[in-house]
Formats: structure tokens, sequence, C-alpha cells
């Protein structure tokens, strides 16, 4: 007995002779469903959909309360109170929230609409927060653009952008990806001008989390891997003399390799990081009882949290937090081989490497594995339009897994078993029919 698409009952044509809603064609597409049905006899003891607004819900959560214990004596120091810096993460949570249900709530594909809108315009703002009397200068960066703490960061937006850019494109061209005109060029033409401009401010590692978004984008997209390799060659050789070029950046990089030699220098934040890790043991020293925070550690509260986590919580509480990212991934990755059309499919990909490659940089700067880039942890970091960015990113992940594909498709992922379908999603993508 066959079970091809055209023997599903969900492959039927309706009493009219058209094809059902959820296979018929939108323009832009080869052959793009545009109403997914619901998906029938799946198995899955947790929907990706649960799953991912799961994982969101207890980031954020563990994100405020340990903004609140990191931040009492930064806060105290130049505020007066405790509960100031908390109080600002807990209206941007707020603003981070509604923007997430927003997203949840409207269908994934509508962003196409953005795909020229929004890139010209974030570049647009990454030039003018250059330009002295417009961009807010703090810590020697100009990132923002805005007045008092309203301030949003164009940069944040700029990955938005590159996310929904790259998967229209590759979407839209999917027939024409051997040619690099086709995709590479415009990709890597967008992300070596918004690149150059985030490194201006400068911000390395937003730029990095940028052509992370860009290269897993080409990848899954199905993309030739030779001009892929020969880009990221390319990129990483940019990044390595953009990091030589800047004192400060050398000045990290060189701390890096032994950060413990620059104990008194540039490599004071990494030496306090792994002393607060080395410090919690297996349980932590208890919710509130980290002694780095208290102006021992710069920007506890914000780049070097997870510091103040394995601190406060120990090896469990680090534990739990790289589960949940790692399950974020995870369940990301799901909803990409479930999307029912490829722009859902590179637009969940894009997002899941989004947050994930972030996450794995700040990790990595904290425990002393990668260099210092002042890049914040998703979810759980203090941040403004930071964490109002990625909530929305979350909420387009969602938005894409509650549209997962019904019938013969969820049957196939059933009978490889929920612990096959994930890790062979990006070859899934490579090769799935360009519909």
């Amino acid at each position: 007995m066959t079970t091809g698409a055209s023997s599903s009952p969900a492959a039927r044509p309706g009493r009219d002779g058209r094809p059902p809603a959820h296979l018929r064609l939108v323009e832009g597409d080869s052959v793009r469903p545009q109403t997914p049905a619901p998906a029938v006899g799946r198995r899955d003891t947790v929907s990706t959909r649960t799953a991912l607004l799961g994982v969101v819900i207890a980031l954020c959560a563990i994100g405020l309360v340990m903004v609140l214990s990191a931040s009492a004596y930064t806060s105290l120091q130049y505020y007066g109170s405790v509960w100031y810096i908390f109080e600002r993460q807990v209206l941007w949570m707020g603003l981070g929230a509604m923007a997430f249900v927003v997203t949840l709530r409207m269908r994934y594909d509508r962003w196409r609409r953005l795909r020229v809108v929004l890139p010209l315009l974030t570049v647009g703002l990454l030039v003018a927060v250059l330009v002295p009397g417009i961009g807010v200068v703090l810590g020697g960066s100009s990132r923002w653009i805005g007045v008092g703490f309203l301030r949003v960061q164009p940069s944040e937006l700029m990955k938005l952008a590159m996310a929904v850019f790259a998967a229209d494109l590759l979407a839209r061209r999917a027939d024409r990806l051997e040619k690099p005109t086709a995709a590479v060029v415009p990709l890597l033409g967008l992300l070596t001008v918004s690149g150059l401009l985030v490194l201006k401010q400068p911000d390395m590692g937003t730029a990095m989390v940028l052509a992370f978004i860009t290269f897993a984008s080409l990848y899954a997209g199905g993309v030739p891997l030779r001009p892929v390799l020969k880009a990221v060659g390319v990129t990483a050789g940019i990044g390595l003399i953009a990091g030589l070029a800047e004192p400060y950046r050398r000045a990290r990089l060189l701390s890096f390799l032994d950060p413990f030699a620059h104990a008194k220098g540039s490599g004071y934040q990494v030496v306090q990081s792994l002393v607060g890790l080395g410090s919690g043991h297996l349980y932590g020293l208890g919710l509130g009882g980290g002694r780095e925070k208290w102006g021992l550690l710069p920007n506890a509260h914000t780049d070097f949290i997870f510091s103040v986590i394995g601190e406060e919580g120990g090896l469990v509480g680090t534990v739990i937090v790289l589960c949940l990212f790692g399950a974020l991934a995870w369940y990301g990755l799901r909803a990409a081989d479930r999307a029912p059309d490829r722009f859902g499919s590179l637009l969940a990909v894009a997002a899941t490497c989004w947050i994930t490659s972030q996450a794995v940089i700040n990790i990595g700067a904290v425990i002393g594995v990668l260099p210092v880039t002042g890049i914040p942890l998703p979810f759980i970091s203090f941040g403004g339009s930071s964490l109002v960015i990625t909530l929305v990113a979350a909420g387009i992940l969602v938005n894409v897994a509650a549209h997962e594909r019904p019938g013969d498709q969820a049957g196939a992922a059933r009978a490889e078993g929920p612990s096959r379908a994930v890790p062979r999603v990006v070859d899934t993508l490579r090769r799935r029919d360009r519909w």
C-alpha cells in the first residue's frame, strides 16, 4: 500500500476539483502550501509548538530571577535602589512578551512582505547610529538610538532582517541556486554591508551572529557547498583581520589564549568569571549567595550572567540552562523539518541558528573557550531591544511550529522516530523537493 502524497486523504481534490486549501499555491513559490491542515495522528509526547513555548517561558523566567540577583549591587551603587535594573528588565520583558504574542498569532509568511523594506530600513538605522548626535555612545560603543532608557539597538533588528531576507530569497530562487548570483551574491552583499556597519560600532559578536544566520540559511537552502565554503573562508579571514586590527580586540584575542597571564588587564573579566563558576561546585552557593557580582565581575547582569548562574546554581544550574538551549535547537530544527513550505523551513532554521549561535558565543566567552565579544545571553541577560527582538524571533519560530505538515509526512517522521528526524533536518532541507 503506497503512502505517497497522491494517495493521502490530505492530497485528494475537493468536490470542486480544486486541491485542498493547504496545498494551494501562492505567488512567489513553485508549489507552496498556503494554509496547512491540522496534523493528524501525531504520536509525539510533546508537540513542537508546546515544547518551544515551554522552553522560551522557562528561559525568560530564569532570566528575570538571575537579573534580579546579579544586578542588586550595581543597581544600588549607581541608582540607589536594588530594584532599579530589575524593574527595567520587567518592563522590557513585558514589551517582549507582547511582541512574542503578536508574532506567535501572526502567520509567519506575512514577514515576506517586509523582505526588502526591513533590510533597507535597518541598514539606514545602522548608518544613523554612527552619525554624531544621533547615535547614543555608551562605554565607547555607538550602538543605540533613542532617549533615556528607551533605546533601540538597530543591529538586533538586523538579525531579523537577515533571517527574513535570506529565507525569502532562497525560497523564491530555489530553482536557480546553482548560480552564485541567484542567492550567494545577494546574501553576502547584505552581510558585508551590515557586518561592516556593525563592526564600526563596534560589535563583533553581532557581526558573527549575522554571519551564522547567513551561512546556515545558505547551507540549509541547498546552495552548492563550494561557494558556501569559499564564502565562509573569506568571511573568517576578514573577521580575523578585523579582530587583530583594533588594539582592544587584539588584546581580547591574546588574553583569550591565556587569560590568567593577563589577569590584571584584558583577561580580568574572564578570570573572575571562571572563579565564579568554580566557586559554585555542584549545587552552587544558593540564589543571592554569589560573591563575584558584588563589584568583582564586570557586567555580571548582562554579558556574564552565565557565570552568576554557575556560582549560585552550581553545575546543576548551568546544565539546566544548557539543556534548555539544546531543547530549543532540537525543537527549532524539528519545526523546520515539518514546516509546510520552504520559506517556513528556512525561516525556522535562521531563527534557531540566530538564538543558539548567540548563546554559544556568550557561554563560550564566559567559560573562556571563545574570545569575549560583548554579546548577551538570549532571554536571560539584562537587555532592552535585544530581549524584545529575540522574543520576536521566538514567536516566529513557534508560529512555524504551529503549522506543521500533516498526513503522510507526519507518518514518515514517526516511522523514523523523533530521535532520527531532527539530526537529519539539514540534509532533509537540502534534499527536499523544491516544491
